[in-house]
């Protein structure tokens, strides 16, 4: 338990990098004299860069232990920082966002296989916690973004960004734990696509992965469109779309605090027979209320129930999917971020794609993944 808040804190550098900036695209890209729209594309490049970070790391986490890894992600991500600070074109942002997320992938990807080793079959109830803390997180980000911008300019976040990173760097270097990794020898390679067919080759496994990546295009789906829905369709300002997007982390908080409790005695499988319909009913009553031009308030409470039980299903698919792998976990979770993340960078183009100004197509989104995500599950039960 000693080292969740560690845990947490790494985490968290992702959700800071992301939503931290967001009150300054606009101030960034009259800076650089860019349209807005190649700023906003920022957003999707970060998380194609986290999934390839995940996607290579994974399997060196296995190889050379998670903690040398750790240390040299949060190096690089500090010096991307940096680096953003500085930097005088949006071609170039945009080049080290790429690589900011791509070292924050080299570092988070050590922690859901870092709390398998230490929670065991308790995995999803470890998940929760760090979710529960690092939640804080997305919460406060935009927030304290749009303070550092009455202070100064956009650089400064970044700044603080880097100064986060830099902090963390130094406590995970006293206090990370070093945990066993199998011995190798020093001429021995890493088999990439072995270590992937690996995992992929679980046939439990695949639809639990299809759960995990139908969540994150929900959640990203919810992250891309939150702001237009709640400001411009629903017609809220600015000060109550911050009240109500923190409801909606606050839900996502007492979501992962319930699973902890709950996991020790009902287990994963259960848990997700159980919420999995909760959470397609509340994606139904969106699309439905939406549909029917029903009263903003019961939309906003079916989201934040939605997102909520997804919080409970994302973390019990993942401690699923980690147990089925003792010395493979970090590629486990190599495979588990490369998917959700990737999938996540689809969300902001299937917006565009098929963009309406009264938001029917997000509703249409939210069903039609929990249906998936409904499948997905069952499937999985029935495979194990």
């Amino acid at each position: 338990m000693r080292f969740l808040p560690l845990f947490a804190a790494i985490f968290a550098i992702t959700p800071l990098a992301v939503d931290m900036y967001l009150p300054a695209l606009v101030q960034i890209a009259d800076d650089f004299q860019a349209p807005i729209q190649t700023l906003q594309n920022s957003i999707s490049i970060f998380l194609a860069g986290y999934a390839l970070g995940m996607f290579l790391f994974g399997p060196m986490a296995d190889r050379f232990g998670r903690r040398p890894l750790l240390l040299m992600g949060l190096t690089g991500f500090v010096s991307c920082s940096v680096l953003l600070a500085m930097t005088q074109s949006a071609e170039t942002f945009l080049v080290l966002r790429f690589f900011q997320a791509f070292f924050g992938g080299a570092a988070t990807v050590v922690i859901p296989g870092a709390i398998r080793m230490i929670f065991g079959k308790d995995t999803a109830k470890g998940l929760s916690y760090v979710s529960m803390i690092m939640m804080v997180a997305p919460m406060l980000a935009p927030a304290i973004g749009g303070y550092l911008l009455l202070l100064d300019t956009w650089p400064l976040i970044f700044k603080v960004i880097a100064g986060y990173a830099g902090f963390i760097l130094v406590v995970a270097s006293i206090f990370f734990p070093n945990l066993e990794v199998q011995q190798q020898t020093p001429t021995q390679t890493i088999n990439f696509i072995g270590r992937y067919k690996i995992v992929l080759g679980e046939a439990a496994c695949r639809p639990l992965l299809m759960v995990t990546m139908m969540t994150s295009v929900v959640f990203f789906t919810y992250i891309t469109s939150v702001s237009f829905l709640y400001i411009q369709v629903f017609g809220f300002n600015e000060q109550t779309f911050s009240w109500l997007f923190a409801a909606n982390v606050i839900g996502m908080m007492g979501a992962s605090f319930i699973n902890t409790r709950i996991v020790p005695s009902w287990g994963s499988k259960k848990i997700l027979r159980r919420v999995a319909p909760i959470g397609g009913c509340a994606a139904l009553s969106v699309m439905l209320s939406m549909f029917s031009h029903a009263a903003p308030g019961l939309i906003i409470a079916s989201i934040i129930l939605m997102i909520a039980t997804l919080m409970i299903i994302s973390a019990n698919a993942d401690a699923l999917i980690l147990q089925q792998f003792g010395q493979h976990a970090g590629t486990a979770t190599a495979v588990i971020g490369t998917l959700r993340f990737g999938c996540g960078a689809l969300a902001g183009p299937l917006l565009a794609l098929v963009f309406d100004p009264q938001g029917y197509s997000i509703g249409i989104i939210y069903v039609t993944c929990l249906a998936f995500i409904v499948i997905g599950i069952w499937r999985s039960q029935r495979v194990s």
